[in-house]
């Protein structure tokens, strides 16, 4: 006897049901807010716990790293974490806010000029996008040197299948707005660009969706490289992977992915939220 759950997507899964076709079918909404001042702590929330998650994958690198997120009223300001405070320790009270111009709006802490110099753009060029993330993480670094897009070898690679770009100009730390212009224009409308020789950058809707496809990126720069240490891999047909893409590789399906992440660094390391 199977338990159906009444007002559930999953009592559409019957054998007589239409079929699923995205995973957007079968996960809830993201979450509304009922005031400006509920989403912006909704947000920064989010923000700090991202740095402990990233923290906690070991994603940080001495000074190096940072992820933002628009302000939900100021949309030319955006929220990034501390420069020289570890992401271990990073709280929403830490974030700083940070307009297009450079300037700290709020915060005590100094201010990660490569933070400004890309994410400033990087906001600048996507409207849509509410969150960047961006770190030296082992994998992501690694792959970059290759000057390669990712291949479709798994089916969580296929999220970035025909969605990820590559900028090819390392010119050292990046310092100036200008070549933060140049990363936007690479990044063009997709959720993620590989830095030629630096590492990884990925965009979301939301901070959850952002951090998402970092993650997931990392991971598939891993398994990507572990496959062609290992032999010569073989890809997943183009169409299929088209098709996957558009199963897995939705603004949903990012946020929802970072749910069960959320919910266990909220339980082990709640102090993030002060």
């Amino acid at each position: 006897m199977r338990t159906v759950l009444r007002g559930s997507k999953l009592n559409r899964m019957t054998d007589t049901a239409e079929p699923i076709q995205t995973i957007d079918q079968m996960i809830p909404s993201a979450p509304t807010f009922d005031s400006i001042e509920q989403e912006r702590q909704h947000r920064k929330e989010r923000l700090a716990s991202v740095f402990r998650v990233f923290s906690r994958f070991g994603f940080e690198e001495g000074l190096a790293g940072h992820v933002t997120a628009r302000d939900p009223e100021l949309e030319d300001h955006f929220w990034v974490n501390p420069f020289g405070v570890p992401f271990g320790h990073i709280k929403a009270s830490d974030l700083l806010l940070v307009d297009h111009d450079g300037n700290i709006v709020e915060g005590r802490h100094p201010l990660n000029q490569a933070a400004f110099a890309i994410h400033s753009r990087v906001h600048k060029a996507r409207p849509d996008v509410i969150a960047a993330a961006h770190t030296h993480s082992l994998y992501g670094k690694t792959w970059s040197s290759l000057g390669r897009l990712l291949d479709p070898l798994t089916q969580d690679a296929c999220a970035f299948f025909e969605d990820h770009a590559l900028f090819d100009d390392f010119t050292g730390v990046v310092l100036d707005t200008d070549e933060g212009d140049r990363i936007g224009e690479a990044l063009d409308d997709k959720k993620a660009v590989i830095l030629k020789n630096h590492g990884l950058l990925t965009v979301g809707h939301s901070v959850d969706e952002a951090a998402w496809w970092f993650i997931t990126m990392e991971r598939t720069c891993q398994s990507q490289l572990l496959a062609e240490a290992a032999g010569t891999p073989i890809p997943i047909k183009d169409d299929v992977a088209r098709s996957t893409s558009s199963q897995v590789g939705s603004h949903l399906a990012g946020w929802f992915s970072y749910q069960p992440i959320y919910d266990k660094i909220l339980a082990e390391n709640p102090d993030f939220l002060n």
